[in-house]
């Protein structure tokens, strides 16, 4: 084999995106017009929400993207994933939630990238949902501390927002703070299991609480080739939600699971394993392709207003 046939096979392409990962500034990822304001939602659990949360924001951030990360899960996986610390007492999206401090007070720097930054979240959080109930405002705590003006004065391009699989008070604030939800769903049994009760709390929150809510992404993760069911869920979801769906799917990966107990996100970890990879691919769809344009189609499914 030549030195020409050996760059068309499969396995040299893979090793020209690891190096492009693995070399700073070798991915300029298109600025988009404003913030984009993303919250990774679905009210399964297990199905990837903290790993999609922090390896696309890792990934628009190696594409020289400003980007931040706020944990409103009490569990606060998304902070360990990113480096960030989170022990009681650390000012966190908890003291922002109940008027404690501000997010520029809350927000730390991460071992990802120097462009993501991240507002972590501590285990008081877990007490949030019932001292937001009594306080004014309670579902636009966050929205009025991620105001435009704090928006603008960082520079973030993005904001993801990592919530916990409930409908809550937490969970609400998450979507009336930001336009864009996300969806990561599973190449596995029960795939859709709750899938449209999210759809219907989504058209909810649009109705009465904000109206610019849609879903301009819908995730396949955990895809395993050797399985005759992760094709037939993907034919499944790509069916049903059609143009919505990214291209690109999250391969089930040992290193992807492993990443978290370093501290890091896959990209760090081994950003040239399929895992890492596969998150680059879909951060580099996702911030080309911009906010997903509804259709019609696409509306009557709860996907936009």
């Amino acid at each position: 084999m030549d030195a020409n046939e050996w760059e068309d096979t499969p396995i040299a392409a893979a090793a020209q995106r690891a190096a492009r990962v693995k070399t700073p500034n070798a991915i300029t990822l298109p600025k988009p017009d404003k913030t984009r304001t993303i919250t990774i939602a679905n009210q399964k659990g297990g199905v990837g929400k903290t790993t999609t949360s922090v390896n696309m924001a890792a990934g628009l951030a190696l594409g020289g993207l400003k980007v931040l990360v706020v944990d409103l899960d009490p569990q606060g996986n998304a902070s360990t994933a990113l480096g960030v610390e989170h022990r009681t007492g650390t000012l966190s999206s908890y003291e922002v939630l109940i008027g404690e401090c501000t997010a520029d007070e809350a927000m730390s720097d991460t071992t990802a990238h120097e462009n993501l930054k991240c507002i972590p979240a501590t285990i008081d959080l877990a007490g949030a949902e019932i001292e937001l109930v009594s306080l004014v405002r309670r579902e636009y705590r966050l929205s009025d501390a991620l105001s435009e003006e704090f928006l603008n004065r960082h520079g973030f391009d993005y904001v993801f927002i990592d919530c916990p699989p409930s409908l809550g008070l937490l969970t609400i604030n998450a979507m009336t703070t930001v336009t864009e939800v996300m969806i990561p769903i599973q190449c596995e049994y029960y795939a859709l299991e709750g899938v449209g009760q999210l759809l219907n709390n989504i058209t909810m929150i649009r109705e009465y609480l904000n109206p610019q809510l849609h879903i301009s992404a819908i995730l396949l993760t955990m895809f395993d080739a050797r399985t005759k069911l992760a094709e037939q869920v993907t034919d499944e979801v790509r069916g049903h939600f059609g143009d919505i769906v990214l291209n690109n799917v999250i391969p089930r990966s040992v290193r992807v699971s492993e990443a978290p107990g370093y501290g890091k996100t896959v990209l760090a970890y081994d950003p040239g394993s399929r895992g890492a990879l596969a998150y680059m691919d879909a951060a580099q769809e996702f911030a080309t392709r911009g906010d997903y344009t509804p259709t019609e189609e696409s509306g009557a499914v709860g996907v936009a207003p």
